[in-house]
């Protein structure tokens, strides 16, 4: 088990030195496997490079996991988005950033608690051991004495909400010198759009006023599961909410149900994506598998935990315009249709010829779990005209297509809006895949397209 940590670096000063130190000590074992492989052959030399650059992505990982707050965060979302420039182990290193945090010890989470709520911590019998943690906070289980009731504390790590403006700085730099990618206008918006989000989702009263939002739309639709906030011990650091049971989404049983239950919790899982985007107008951008558990149901009516909403970001009628388009074209898999929706931003209207062709093909792939069954290859239709996600290999048929399609135009990156609804499709897939889950596209998209 990891030793929990006794103090959090949070002044600019104290992280900027940890990542000098981390860049220093990576140096040198780079150096030392520089001198002894000098009597190795090529192909010796190429597997020691990779098992050093596994082991240097790694360390670089758990020290990242240290600091947490925004420089975590920054590196889960590198490691959705830099599958094209970023070498595949630093790619494997970061991922493991969603389950890979250390926690904080119990006397410091404490203070925090008592900083935020005063004597009324005493209220309660609060469980010292995290049943969760994150790069933002960790959460405590603990039962009001007076009710009886079992709530969670989501615990913000104290101060690091003022270090999210020099993380993202430290971030930049490192970027700048690894020359990861090109530095240009479009990386400064995109670090601004995180920089933005980050400072929403550390402000908890717009967490639990959007969690209460969220349980209004989901009120009368009981597939759904969303905690109840109470404010009267919940802070703008702080949440206080009413503890849910389930499974988690890695669990075994899961993939022992019938296969309609499976279908029926994925459809519900999509559905959602697809009424935050063209009903709601806002979407929970955060899709890891912490943020969502299953309460399996011994009548079969199965419940997906809905269980965080910091990550909320809002769209404007313009964006949900071309998102419809773009959705109606993949709908009838119509590549004309595809490339007049791809308009209303520079990363679009500057794109002509073979690179827009290309990228209209590959808004047509992506589309392919929402497009009408019948213009869709036999081999990932199942006999009920369902969509069957963990045979598709779609993200990998994707992430292909957008490699091969990268030669015919100069790299830039997309608009941040559609980074952050990419974002959250590619956490539904990894869902539905891990759910081996099958899914009625008209269902979905029917309601929001014209005929």
């Amino acid at each position: 088990m990891t030793k929990p940590l006794n103090q959090l670096k949070t002044s600019a000063l104290q992280r900027r030195l940890s990542i000098a130190k981390t860049s220093l000590n990576i140096g040198a074992h780079w150096a030392k496997s520089g001198v002894s492989g000098l009597f190795l052959s090529k192909e010796e030399k190429q597997t020691q490079k990779q098992i050093l650059l596994q082991e240097q992505a790694d360390y670089l990982v758990r020290e990242l996991g240290k600091l947490k707050g925004s420089v975590v965060k920054i590196g889960q979302m590198l490691a959705l988005y830099g599958e094209n420039f970023l070498p595949k182990e630093v790619i494997n290193a970061l991922h493991t950033l969603d389950d890979n945090t250390t926690p904080l010890s119990w006397h410091l989470i404490y203070e925090a608690l008592k900083h935020e709520i005063g004597e009324r911590v005493h209220d309660f019998d609060i469980e010292r051991t995290p049943i969760g943690t994150a790069s933002l906070a960790q959460v405590h289980k603990a039962v009001h004495k007076f009710s009886g009731r079992t709530v969670v504390f989501k615990v913000q790590y104290p101060n690091v909400a003022d270090a999210i403006d020099s993380d993202l700085a430290i971030f930049k730099q490192l970027l700048k010198i690894t020359n990861a990618v090109p530095q240009t206008k479009a990386l400064d918006d995109w670090f601004l759009e995180i920089q933005n989000l980050l400072h929403t989702e550390v402000d908890y009263r717009t967490e639990a006023n959007t969690t209460k939002r969220f349980a209004q739309y989901l009120a009368n639709d009981d597939r759904y599961i969303v905690p109840t906030i109470f404010d009267n011990y919940s802070t703008d650091r702080l949440i206080c909410m009413s503890f849910e049971t389930g499974i988690s989404l890695n669990d075994p049983r899961l993939r022992q149900l019938p296969q309609d239950r499976r279908n029926a919790l994925g459809q519900a899982a999509i559905e959602i994506v697809i009424r935050e985007l063209f009903e709601w107008g806002e979407m929970q951008t955060d899709p890891n598998f912490g943020n969502y558990l299953v309460r399996i149901d011994d009548d079969g009516k199965d419940q997906l935990v809905l269980l965080d909403f910091g990550a909320i970001r809002r769209f404007d009628d313009q964006l949900l315009t071309i998102a419809k388009n773009l959705m109606a074209a993949g709908y009838h898999q119509d590549k004309q249709q595809m490339k007049a929706a791809m308009t209303g931003y520079e990363f679009f209207d500057k794109l002509n010829g073979k690179p827009k062709d290309d990228m209209a093909e590959l808004f047509l792939l992506a589309c392919q779990p929402f497009a009408n069954p019948a213009l869709i290859e036999q081999q990932f239709i199942d006999e009920n005209g369902l969509y069957r996600w963990a045979d598709s290999r779609l993200y990998h048929r994707v992430m292909a297509s957008a490699k091969n399609g990268m030669a015919s135009f100069e790299f830039s990156l997309p608009p941040k809006e559609m980074m952050f609804i990419s974002r959250k499709f590619i956490g539904a897939h990894t869902l539905l895949v891990a759910l081996d889950s099958r899914t009625n596209s008209d269902a979905l998209i029917k309601p929001y397209i014209q005929p």
